[in-house]
C-alpha cells in the first residue's frame, strides 16, 4: 500500500521481520560501553536530547509487531519492504524510531536511514544516521553513531560494527560521563576517553582502546597504546581502578595501579602493585569471595627489600617482608555462627613504610588496641532466651616497645547467657557463666631480665535478678541482686626471688545487693519538651576477696587484672554496680550512685542533654587506680554535655573534675559541622593522666570547604599538645563534578616511629566516574 497511513499490529513476515530488525538493532547497541570510529567526520555527542527515555508502553503481547508510518510500501517483485515517514517499529518493549526503514528480503539485510533512533526497555537511547543489519540479527553497522546510557554515559564514534553476540567495535569513538551541555550549549566534558578502535567484549566484560587518549578539561593528560577497564554497564567487571600517586621522602615517587579481576560472580581478586622509585616494588591482593553461609576477605602484602629509614636510606639484609589482614564470617544455621580473623605482620613499621591504609579495623567480635594486631577464632550461638560464645586470640604488638611474648594467649574464651521463661520472684532472673584461659611466655612487667609470664585460668558462674516497680506519682524503683562464684588456677607466679615461681589456686563469692531510684519530671515549655531526672544507685557488697599475684617495691599489692586495665570513670559508668568492667577485680563496700539527668527536646528536632554526678563509699578503696578518680570515699565529678543546636551543628563533651577544688583531671569535646558549603570536625582530649602513666593532650581537626561550586581546600590536623608539636599535618585542594573528583594533598608527619623519622609527602588521587568505584555498588 502506497501514501496510505499504518497504525495497527502487522501480522506480515515482512514487517515482522522488519520489526526484528529494529529489536535486533536495540539489542546490538544496548550495551555499548565505549567507542570511536574510522569515518572521515569526527564523531559529535547528541547534545539536545534526554539521557533517558521513558520507553513507550507498547501494549503487546509477546512476538507481536506493531509498526507506524507515514507510509509502507511493499514490492513483491524486488522482495523489498519499504516504511518512510516518522517510522516507528516496536518489539519486545524496544521501540525502533527513524525516517525510513527498507527491509531487503534477498539477500535479507535491514537498512534504517535519519535520525535512527532505539529506545530499549531500560530507557537508553541510541542514535545513528545510518543502521545496517542482516536478518539473522547477529551482524551489523551503524554511522554516526552514539548513545546516552544509564549513569550518565555518553558515547560517539563515527562507525560502530557488530562481528557477533558478544565481540562489538566502535572507529574513532569517544566516551564521557559528564555533561555535554548546559542550558541546551556544548560544553567541552571535564574528562574523557577517546581511541582509533575500542572493542567491548560482552562476554569477558571488559573495554579495551586502541591508542587511547585520556582528556581532562579538553586537554590531553595521557596517551596509552593500550588501555581497558570494566564495562560499565556490567553490574561486576575486571578491569583497572583508580591510581594512587604520592611523592615522599621515604620511597620516593610511588605509583599505585590496582586492578580488579572479578573471578566469578561470587569471588573477585585486587591485585595492587606500587612501584616506587627509592625502595622495591610492594604487591598487595586483596581476595574476596561469597559462600552461601557467609563471605570473606583476605588481604595480602610484599616484598623483598632492605629496612628502610624515614629518609629511604637503607639498611640491613634483604629479606621477605609481608603482611596478611583477613578476616571470615559464616552462619551453620538461624542460630551459630562462626568466624575468623588473621592479623599479622612481619615489620612492626611495614604499615608506615608502604601507606597501608584502613589497617586498624574491626574485624571480629574482640578488638585490639591501635597499632595492635589480633587474631580470633570464634563460634557464637544466639537464641530467644540464651547466648553463648567461644573464642581463641593471640595479639601482636606494633609499637616500638611491644614484647609479643608478653602478649597473652587467651584459648579457649567462653561465655555463656541464659533468661529462664517467665518471671523468678516477680523479677526477671538471669544466669551467666564463663571460662578463660591466659598464656604468656614473659612477664610484662619486668624488662630487665627474661621472667616467666603468669599463666591463669577462671571459671565463673553468675545470677542475676532484678525487677522494676512504678508508683503512681511516677517514682521508679528497679531493685537488683547478683551473685558470683569464680575459681582461678594461677602458674608462673613469680616469686621474691626473682625467677622462681610458684602456682596456687584460688576460689570465692561475691554478691551484690542495690536498687536504681529514679524519679523524672516532664514539662512543656514553648515548643519544647523538658524532662529532669534525679537517679540515685544504692549498693552494696560484702569485702571481696581479690587476687593478690605480687608485691611493688613498696610492699603494695599488685593484684590480678587481665581485664579491667583499661576503663573511664564517666556518664557511661556512673551507674554501674561495680565499676570494673572485667572479672578479675571486683568493687566492694556501700557506695552510692548519685546523677541528675536534664534533656530539652524541640519539636523542629533539636535537642540537648545534660549529666552531672559522682560515686560515694563507705570507706576509700585502693583497688581502684590513681588515675580513675574513684579511690576516696566521694569520688571526683562526672559531667557530661551534647546537643544539637541547629541542623547540621552538633557538639559533645564529657569531663572529670577533682572531688575537691574541681580541677579538670580529664576532658574529652568535639563539634562536627556540615553545610552545604562543606563539613569539618574537631576533637580535643585531656588526661592529667592515662593508662601509661602520662599525661595526654591531643587535638583532632580536619574538613573540607568549596570555594567556588567545584574547587575546594582540604586540611587536616593532629597536634600532641603535651609536647607542643604536630603529628600530621594535611593539605590539599580538590577539584569535583558530577563526573571526576582530584585530590593533592600535602602531608607532613612530624613522629618518630622506630626508625622512621619526620616525613613529607605529597599525593595524586584521580577518580573518574563509572571508573574505579566500588565494585559491589555497580
Amino acid at each position: 500500500m502506497s501514501g496510505t497511513r499504518s497504525r495497527r499490529p502487522s501480522p506480515s513476515t515482512a514487517a515482522k521481520r522488519a520489526l526484528l530488525a529494529g529489536a535486533a538493532i536495540a539489542a546490538l547497541w544496548s550495551q555499548a560501553a565505549l567507542a570511536q570510529s574510522a569515518s572521515e567526520k569526527p564523531p559529535q555527542f547528541p547534545t539536545a536530547r534526554p539521557t533517558l527515555v521513558e520507553p513507550p508502553s507498547d501494549g503487546l503481547s509477546k512476538g507481536e509487531v506493531f509498526i507506524e508510518a507515514d507510509e509502507l510500501v511493499q514490492d513483491d517483485e524486488n522482495n523489498i519492504v519499504t516504511a518512510q515517514g516518522s517510522v516507528e517499529i516496536r518489539y519486545d518493549q524496544r521501540t525502533l524510531r527513524a525516517n525510513r526503514v527498507i527491509y531487503e528480503r534477498t539477500p535479507g539485510v535491514i537498512r534504517a536511514n535519519g535520525d535512527v533512533q532505539i529506545i530499549n526497555a531500560d530507557g537508553s537511547v541510541e542514535y545513528a544516521e545510518q543502521l545496517v543489519l542482516d536478518d539473522e540479527m547477529y551482524a551489523g553497522a551503524a554511522v554516526g553513531f552514539s548513545a546516552r546510557m544509564g549513569e550518565g554515559v555518553k558515547i560517539a564514534a563515527a562507525s560502530a560494527l557488530r562481528r557477533n553476540e558478544d565481540i562489538q567495535e566502535l572507529n574513532r569513538a569517544i566516551y564521557t560521563p559528564c555533561p555535554i551541555c548546559v542550558d541546551d550549549k556544548p560544553r567541552k566534558p571535564t574528562w574523557s576517553i577517546s581511541a582509533d578502535r575500542v572493542t567491548q567484549d560482552k562476554k569477558g566484560r571488559v573495554i579495551v582502546y586502541k591508542n587511547a587518549r585520556i582528556r581532562v578539561l579538553g586537554a590531553p593528560v595521557l596517551f596509552l597504546p593500550v588501555f581497558w577497564h570494566a564495562d560499565p554497564t556490567a553490574e561486576r567487571a575486571s578491569g583497572l581502578l583508580s591510581p594512587d600517586i604520592s611523592v615522599s621522602n621515604r620511597r620516593g615517587m610511588s605509583f599505585t595501579q590496582p586492578y580488579l579481576w572479578v573471578v566469578s560472580p561470587y569471588t573477585d581478586v585486587t591485585i595492587s602493585p606500587q612501584i616506587n622509585t627509592q625502595v622495591n616494588p610492594f604487591v598487595e591482593a586483596r581476595v574476596r569471595k561469597r559462600f552461601y553461609s557467609g563471605d570473606m576477605d583476605l588481604r595480602f602484602g610484599y616484598t623483598y627489600e632492605r629496612d628502610f629509614d624515614g629518609g629511604g636510606r637503607e639498611f640491613g639484609e634483604r629479606t621477605s617482608r609481608s603482611y596478611i589482614l583477613g578476616r571470615g564470617a559464616f552462619r551453620l544455621d538461624d542460630n551459630w555462627r562462626w568466624g575468623f580473623t588473621a592479623e599479622r605482620a612481619s615489620d612492626q613499621l611495614i604499615f608506615d613504610k608502604y601507606d597501608v591504609s584502613q589497617v586498624y579495623r574491626t574485624r571480629g567480635p574482640y578488638i585490639a588496641d591501635d597499632r595492635r594486631l589480633i587474631s580470633q577464632l570464634y563460634a557464637v550461638r544466639q537464641a530467644n532466651r540464651s547466648y553463648v560464645s567461644m573464642a581463641a586470640f593471640s595479639i601482636q604488638g606494633l609499637r616500638p616497645t611491644d614484647n609479643d611474648r608478653a602478649f597473652p594467649l587467651i584459648a579457649p574464651l567462653v561465655e555463656a547467657r541464659y533468661e529462664p521463661v517467665g518471671d523468678v520472684f516477680g523479677g526477671r532472673l538471669k544466669l551467666k557463666g564463663g571460662m578463660v584461659s591466659l598464656s604468656r611466655e614473659q612477664s610484662p612487667t619486668i624488662t630487665t631480665y627474661r621472667a616467666a609470664g603468669l599463666d591463669s585460668r577462671r571459671v565463673s558462674i553468675e545470677a542475676d535478678w532484678r525487677d522494676s516497680y512504678i508508683s503512681p506519682t511516677g517514682l521508679r524503683i528497679d531493685p537488683f541482686v547478683s551473685v558470683r562464684s569464680d575459681a582461678y588456677a594461677l602458674s608462673d607466679i613469680l616469686t621474691a626471688g626473682g625467677t622462681d615461681t610458684t602456682s596456687r589456686n584460688v576460689t570465692r563469692g561475691l554478691a551484690t545487693l542495690g536498687a536504681d531510684v529514679s524519679f523524672p519530671f516532664y514539662r512543656r515549655i514553648g515548643d519544647a519538651t523538658v524532662v529532669l531526672e534525679p537517679v540515685i544507685q544504692a549498693v552494696y557488697s560484702p569485702r571481696a576477696k581479690q587476687i593478690i599475684v605480687g608485691r611493688e617495691a613498696t610492699g603494695a599489692p599488685v593484684y590480678l587484672n587481665e581485664d579491667s586495665v583499661a576503663f573511664e570513670f564517666d556518664e557511661t559508668t556512673l551507674l554501674e554496680a561495680s565499676k570494673f568492667p572485667g572479672y578479675d577485680l571486683y568493687e566492694d563496700g556501700a557506695r552510692l550512685n548519685v546523677a541528675g539527668r536534664a534533656t530539652v527536646m524541640w519539636d523542629d528536632g533539636r535537642r540537648a542533654t545534660a549529666t552531672i554526678g559522682r560515686s560515694f563509699r563507705d570507706d576509700p578503696n585502693t583497688i581502684f587506680s590513681e588515675r580513675s578518680g574513684l579511690r576516696r570515699r566521694a569520688s571526683d565529678w562526672v559531667v557530661a554535655l551534647s546537643a544539637d543546636p541547629v541542623p547540621g551543628l552538633s557538639f559533645f563533651a564529657r569531663s572529670r573534675l577533682d572531688a575537691d577544688d574541681f580541677t579538670l583531671r580529664r576532658v574529652e569535646a568535639g563539634a562536627n559541622v556540615s553545610t552545604k558549603r562543606g563539613s569539618g570536625y574537631v576533637r580535643y582530649l585531656r588526661d592529667d593522666l592515662d593508662i601509661n602513666g602520662r599525661r595526654r593532650e591531643n587535638l583532632d581537626i580536619g574538613g573540607d570547604v568549596f570555594v567556588t561550586k567545584n574547587w575546594g581546600v582540604t586540611a587536616y590536623g593532629n597536634r600532641d599538645l603535651s609536647s607542643n608539636a604536630w603529628i600530621i599535618r594535611d593539605y590539599g585542594v580538590f577539584y569535583h563534578d558530577d563526573c571526576i573528583r582530584v585530590d593533592v594533598v600535602y602531608r607532613q608527619e612530624d613522629t618518630v616511629i622506630g626508625t622512621l623519622g619526620p616525613r613529607d609527602s605529597v599525593s595524586v588521587r584521580l577518580t573518574l566516574a563509572t571508573l574505579g568505584g566500588p565494585i559491589y555498588g555497580r
